[in-house]
């Protein structure tokens, strides 16, 4: 049997004290994410090990601590995972304007 997806859709912006969890959902939720994020231009990464350091927090299935809901701001001690997903990410769009 396969894995469920899993997916969320995080941001950053300057004026925000942290980065936030836009969505997050798992199994046909999740690919409608995936399927949204694609059709907008988005950058989807795929991670297995991410999405379940994620899932654990956003769905409150580990010991990560409280559950993170859409529109909260995302964990202190989840931003440097966040900051290498979103340092990628900005590369990957400054390729397109070069």
């Amino acid at each position: 049997m396969g894995r469920r997806k899993i997916a969320t859709a995080i941001g950053y912006s300057p004026e925000d004290p942290a980065p936030a969890l836009f969505a997050a959902g798992r199994g046909g939720e999740a690919e409608r994410i995936i399927a949204v994020a694609r059709q907008a231009g988005v950058t989807v990464i795929e991670d297995e090990a991410l999405a379940v350091l994620l899932d654990s927090w956003v769905f409150g299935t580990g010991a990560a601590g409280p559950r993170v809901k859409p529109g909260d701001f995302i964990p202190e001690w989840c931003w440097e995972a966040v900051a290498k997903i979103l340092a990628f990410v900005a590369k990957e769009e400054c390729k397109g304007i070069t």
